[in-house]
Formats: C-alpha cells, structure tokens, sequence
C-alpha cells in the first residue's frame, strides 16, 4: 500500500485480459462519478484513480488500463511492476477470452506472486453467452474470487473493487458507504442470475 495526499492508502491495480473483453468500459463506467481526470503515461498505458468511500474510510485506487496493447498477446513486466492487485477479465460472449485467461494470469503471477486477484466476467446482459457460470472453474483451480458484471448494465461492476480490499485491508468485512456516482443502464436486465463467488 502507498500513501499519497492527506495519507489515503492508495494500491496499483492492473487490468488484464484479451482485447475487446471491456476492461475500458469497465473503467469508464464510473468517469461520471467519483473518478479523477484520466491520464496517459508516456507508454501508452491508461491511468484512472478511483477513490472509493468505504466503511473503513476512503480509499484510493490507480487503474492501469493497457490502452489495447494486448491485442498483440503480451504485455511488458514494467506494466505489471508494483502492482497490489489486479483484475483478470473474461468476455462470456466469447470463449477464446476465457481460454486466454490462464496465459494472463502466467504473466501476471511472474511479475507478483502473491496479490490479490479477482476473476471477473463482463458482458452477462448478452444474448449470445457462450461461457455459463457453471463453466466457470479456473478461479477454482487458482483460489481467486470470482464475479460476473455487466458493465453495459451497471450490473455488480463496484463487487470487484470490494473483493479486492478485503484481502488489502485490515478487515475482510468492506463495504461501501456511498455508491459511486454511474449513468444509469443502458437497458434492464432479463438474464439468468449473476453468481459472485468467494
């Protein structure tokens, strides 16, 4: 954990899986509430702070989106260098971004060994599911925490964020004590339940 202004603990979480799986739009979904400016490093990578208000007090975290540099399979060790935490992120609609997902988190456990990672799948509201929860067993396999999110419906996209400050917090118990600030869904929901799992 780092301090940063008015002693916030403040943690690097990474982003990371296939191109095209909405780890942008999953960032993006809260620039109308309680996101800082973005901004770009010089390497191409997106940087977002999202300080989220919690009952253990505020907390901030510094978002690395790749900017779509991982449409060539790879990412840099610098990319994931000092990272806390991390997202890992599969697209339901396409089973090749699942698939995928144990090359990313090879990668990422190279770099850190032993930070906190949820597994989370994006793209639930969609008709065309491919990957059905039950399908689901890598997080199994690694002992990761696992959520599925829309981020088109708004849908459990603040679950990934709490179940990762409560492997960095002092207690597992966090939640929020005001929502971020989000447009409201593009369109309602009819799909099947969404499953969160520890």
């Amino acid at each position: 954990m780092t301090e940063q202004g008015n002693n916030l603990p403040t943690f690097k979480l990474v982003l990371v899986g296939d191109y095209g799986v909405g780890k942008s739009t999953f960032v993006h979904r809260h620039c109308f509430g309680e996101f800082e400016p973005r901004s770009i490093n010089a390497d191409g990578v997106d940087v977002s702070t999202l300080q989220l208000d919690t009952s253990l007090g505020p907390v901030r975290f510094n978002i690395w989106d790749t900017s779509g540099q991982e449409r060539d399979g790879d990412l840099s060790d610098g990319y994931y260098a000092n990272a806390q935490c991390a997202i890992l992120m599969f697209d339901v609609t396409s089973r090749d971004t699942y698939e995928n997902v144990d090359k990313w988190y090879r990668d990422l456990t190279r770099v850190n060994e032993n930070i906190p990672i949820v597994l989370v799948a994006n793209k639930v509201d969609s008709p065309d599911r491919e990957v059905r929860t039950r399908q689901v067993t890598f997080h199994r396999q690694k002992n990761l925490q696992y959520v599925e999110i829309s981020a088109k419906l708004n849908y459990n996209i603040e679950k990934p964020y709490l179940m990762l400050l409560s492997k960095l917090l002092p207690s597992p118990i966090v939640t929020l004590v005001r929502e971020p600030a989000t447009l409201p869904p593009e369109i309602p929901t009819t799909q099947e339940p969404i499953a969160v799992q520890k």
